[in-house]
């Protein structure tokens, strides 16, 4: 009988491979649970891929290190995700085992945890999304248990905070040394992703000359053309640049040379620098300060001109990055003051523009009667002659 099952199911195997489709889930749970000798038999034979796992863990582990494509800081966020899936199904759960339905309950056992549903929830759902779509390839199970779970960015307005100039000058302030001030410029003037564009920053991508810097941009490097971009030394930014310039080693290459530790969190020892400056630290702290200043540049400048020096896309500025300022409004209020200056509501009706009047639909009879022409004489509208004038005389008299 066992024979009999055995030969069934590499039957269904055999079928999946000749005609190019995943194997049903009876037979996925049926590989998940072999024992290694049986399961060898059948990498032998190539139905089966060779020491492929099926277990949840072998599963993500595998995933991982085939993508040699991605960063480590990327691995390290993905690093949540697989703990997550971990904590919720088990090590050992067979992948083909975990439904759609599974993949909802993970999905609200993350709201749960008091994860943010349209950040940090839909980012994990993405992670794992693409997880089980590889093993979908794979023909390791027919279908993906999270495709239906909705895991694109939103823009979340709460989070979006506008970094005024005067509130970045008293963080500056209350900097430890010159390397912090120069990083707290560099987001805020530069526009540079922290910690990845500053410590790839060297001595020799700053053009004094021609007041220029070279950023070079680990993020977006993967794109044609993204490994680095052109930005000008800003009035805001050069002092800073200029201190830190004076206060290197000779030689020295780098323009951080303190802290270097990619794995340093350098969120939070700003936040006890904006604490000590006596400011509350504002949400997502180096992203709005980078999206503080795209706000003030594409007020100035060109939006594309403005996307280049940020490093970034048109549409993920006006999704992720653009905020309405108090500036804003008040540029707006001095706007219609100016106009009612000159068009105020006290002026007389005479003093206006033609297109500019009311129209007096009511009033148009009375105007009228106000302008009423005399009331005609004999004469009647023809002109006097002096014929007329001559007959009329004589009839009078």
């Amino acid at each position: 009988r066992d024979a009999d099952a055995i030969r069934l199911r590499v039957e269904k195997l055999l079928s999946a491979k000749i005609c190019g489709h995943a194997v049903d889930n009876e037979t996925a749970k049926w590989l998940a649970s072999l024992e290694p000798v049986l399961r060898s038999k059948l990498a032998t034979a190539e139905l089966v891929a060779a020491g492929e796992g099926t277990t949840l863990k072998s599963l993500i582990d595998k995933y991982f290190a085939k993508r040699t494509d991605v960063k480590s800081a990327t691995l390290t966020v993905w690093g949540h995700t697989r703990r997550n899936l971990l904590e919720f199904f088990g090590e050992e759960k067979a992948i083909s085992s975990i439904t759609p339905g599974d993949a909802d309950d993970w999905r609200l056992n993350l709201l749960e945890q008091g994860l943010a549903a349209d950040t940090t929830v839909r980012k994990r759902c993405g992670i794992a999304k693409q997880i089980f779509s590889s093993a979908v390839r794979r023909k390791l199970i027919a279908e993906n248990p999270f495709a239906d779970l909705k895991s694109a960015m939103l823009a979340n307005p709460s989070r979006a905070y506008f970094v005024t100039q005067a509130e970045i000058q008293q963080v500056i302030d209350a900097c430890p040394d010159a390397e912090w001030r120069l990083i707290v410029a560099l987001s805020r003037y530069g526009g540079l992703r922290c910690p990845s564009e500053h410590l790839k920053l060297r001595w020799g991508d700053v053009d004094w000359e021609k007041g220029r810097i070279r950023v070079w941009s680990p993020k977006t490097e993967h794109h044609p053309g993204g490994e680095s971009r052109i930005i000008p030394i800003f009035p805001e930014l050069r002092p800073f640049l200029e201190e830190a310039f004076e206060l290197a080693s000779p030689g020295v290459e780098f323009v951080i040379t303190r802290y270097r530790d990619p794995r340093e969190n350098f969120g939070i020892p700003l936040a006890r620098i904006v604490r000590r400056a006596g400011l509350t630290p504002w949400p997502k702290i180096f992203h709005n300060m980078r999206s503080s200043r795209q706000t003030e540049l594409e007020d100035q400048f060109p939006s594309h001109v403005v996307c280049m020096w940020i490093g970034n896309s048109q549409p993920v500025a006006k999704k992720h990055y653009l905020q309405v300022t108090e500036d804003h409004f008040e540029k707006a209020l001095r706007n219609a003051q100016q106009q009612g200056a000159v068009w105020g509501r006290n002026d007389s009706q005479a003093e206006m523009p033609a297109h500019k009047k009311p129209l007096q639909l009511q009033g148009f009879a009375g105007e009228c009667d106000s302008a009423r022409t005399p009331p005609m004489d004999d004469t009647g509208l023809e002109p006097v002659t002096s014929t007329m004038s001559t007959w009329r005389s004589s009839q009078l008299s």
